[in-house]
């Protein structure tokens, strides 16, 4: 197959050996399986701004801040450094988020490379050695769909206790493997401490995983997850061994109704380009 020019740099050097195939065509990336020191893994290889579809909206990058103050101001001016800058905070997001999870001990693949814009983490393997599958492409059962679902919630909140909320979770962004549920693709993941929206995207997330993983069967039950975890969290009292009911009266509080909307908008359009794409 034709070399991506994305690659190139990486198998000058000797990082990638080789590459196998593409895997897929994401909205902010395309990944493929390569061969790295001498196993497979899979690169991916971030698209420059005009060819992404998933557009850096002010809720996602809120809180991202750069830590040189001359970088800090071309950003805010939108200078030609700033963008440059910005550009560069979006594609190191995901690794710095991996890391930081990994040390929280959430299940996400493990990093090995990141040069150039590209960055090569672990393959999640399925029984036979193959890319495991996403958890939208897993045919399951009601008591293996709820299985599945406390066992993701349980993730959720051990992201959130190390301040970190996805920002676009959802079936298609989780792999089933043979150690069970790996959630991937982080670069549009918010600081928790520091986005104001942060609670509508948590809540978001969590209500597309009730969704789908307790809609096997029938209707999802109307579980409260998100708004627990929430209110536990904004109390200090959320820890990563929490094991949340469902069932929870919501805390007195305004919400941002406008931003809710906004926000399920423009997912409920990336999904329905998502699945249309899959089929």
């Amino acid at each position: 197959m034709r070399i991506p020019a994305g690659l190139a740099p990486l198998i000058d050097q000797g990082i990638i050996q080789h590459v196998v195939r593409p895997l897929l065509s994401g909205k902010e990336a395309q990944v493929y399986l390569v061969v790295s020191d001498g196993e497979y893994r899979v690169a991916k290889v971030y698209k420059d701004a005009q060819q992404r579809s998933f557009r850096q909206r002010a809720g996602y990058t809120e809180g991202r801040r750069t830590r040189n103050s001359r970088d800090q101001r071309a950003v805010a001016k939108g200078s030609r450094h700033g963008k440059q800058r910005e550009e560069a905070a979006w594609r190191s997001a995901e690794v710095d988020t991996i890391y930081r999870l990994r040390a929280a001990g959430v299940r996400v693949p493990e990093p090995y490379y990141f040069l150039d814009g590209v960055l090569v983490m672990e393959m999640v393997q399925d029984e036979d050695g193959e890319p495991a599958p996403r958890l939208a492409e897993v045919e399951m059962d009601a008591v293996t769909g709820r299985a599945v679902f406390d066992h993701l919630m349980g993730e959720v909140v051990k992201m959130l206790c190390a301040g970190v909320v996805h920002g676009d979770l959802s079936d298609f962004n989780i792999l089933v493997g043979t150690d069970g549920p790996v959630i991937i693709d982080f670069p549009q993941s918010i600081d928790a401490a520091q986005s104001q929206n942060a609670r509508t995207i948590l809540l978001r997330d969590v209500n597309n995983l009730n969704r789908f993983l307790l809609g096997f069967g029938g209707t999802p039950p109307p579980l409260r997850h998100g708004p627990e975890m929430w209110d536990l969290y904004a109390r200090g009292e959320l820890r990563p061994d929490t094991v949340l009911t469902g069932y929870h009266l919501p805390s007195e509080g305004r919400v941002d109704v406008d931003a809710l909307l906004e926000v399920l908008a423009e997912d409920e359009e990336d999904e329905l380009r998502r699945r249309a794409s899959a089929r």
